[in-house]
């Protein structure tokens, strides 16, 4: 059993109605009059739903037990992202729903982490820093420098990030998944 006011982001609990919870954001709120409570930002594992609550700091709950495995993201089609097990080869089924956001940084054939509660599969993890290639973006402007306000580019997996304006089409940068932006040129 953890307390409420332990919960920090990226930890998963079960509540008391078997409700797989993941913790986005936590912060301590002292209001003027009353006790302290705890604000949180959450998302239910399963159905991939994100929401807003308060618990008193007291309040206890199951913190649930997430193993990880490495894995192989293989590919998605329709509405399902298929995974490989590179150490039993077992192929897992997840919902793009519930891993939309880690495809962004992930291609076809790399590794990732599968997160399992017991033997439910019930998300991804990817690596800290990945590198990906611009497949659009403004012209680079001559004598532009480091310091310059940026522009967007269109990364190969979709995602877009800020990025220096001396960056071209088919450069491969360095990017931060926990942020989304840009770090350096590969």
């Amino acid at each position: 059993m953890i307390e409420a006011s332990k919960l920090r982001a990226g930890m998963t609990f079960v509540t008391s109605d078997g409700k797989l919870i993941k913790v986005l954001d936590a912060s301590h709120h002292k209001p003027g009059k009353g006790n302290t409570i705890m604000r949180m930002k959450l998302r239910d594992v399963r159905s991939g739903s994100t929401f807003d609550t308060t618990y008193r700091p007291d309040e206890k709950f199951e913190q649930a037990i997430i193993e990880t495995r490495p894995a192989q993201y293989l590919y998605k089609m329709d509405d399902t992202a298929f995974f490989m097990d590179t150490e039993s080869y077992d192929q897992y089924e997840i919902p793009v729903a519930n891993v939309e956001n880690e495809l962004l940084y992930v291609l076809e054939n790399e590794e990732v982490k599968i997160q399992f509660y017991g033997t439910e599969v019930i998300g991804v993890t990817v690596p800290t820093t990945v590198e990906l290639t611009v497949v659009e973006t403004q012209p680079s402007i001559k004598g532009a420098t480091v310091t310059g306000s940026g522009k967007p580019a269109t990364l190969e997996t979709g995602l877009v990030v800020n990025v220096p304006d001396f960056i071209e089409v088919g450069q491969k940068l360095v990017v931060n998944t926990a942020e989304g932006t840009y770090v350096s040129r590969a």
